[in-house]
């Protein structure tokens, strides 16, 4: 049951995420962020199907990577600049799009661990 509960809240937040670099996507960023915002949006729905659906551990690697990749991305860009992107942490899009990348990176980790707990626990039988 927990684990069901989790791989939705680890999916929803992939889709929050993927629905924020889609607005952003809209908003036509000049260079190559643009097309790399559609890329994270895409990828963002393909990996919250694959945790519904796929009882492996590679989609909660894939969200794991998803938030860790774009987590530091916005971070490089909010920061040093990142592909020609200057940001400032000042934006609902921002905002929210921090927070499901968070949560797409603690919940890949708990759902790693939680498979690894029941591979121990079934290796232990």
């Amino acid at each position: 049951m927990i684990g069901w509960v989790l791989r939705i809240v680890v999916a929803a937040a992939l889709v929050g995420s993927a629905g924020v670099h889609y607005f952003l996507f809209t908003q036509g960023y000049p260079g190559i962020v643009t097309p790399l915002f559609l890329l994270n949006a895409i990828g963002g729905l393909v990996l919250a199907i694959a945790v519904l659906t796929w009882r492996h551990w590679l989609p909660a690697l894939g969200a794991l990577g998803f938030g860790v990749l774009t987590l530091g991305s916005y971070v490089l860009a909010a920061t040093v600049g990142f592909l020609g992107q200057h940001d400032e942490f000042n934006s609902q899009p921002e905002y929210w799009s921090v927070i499901t990348e968070v949560i797409c990176i603690v919940g890949g980790i708990a759902l790693l661990a939680m498979r690894n707990r029941a591979a121990v626990a079934t290796a232990a039988r």
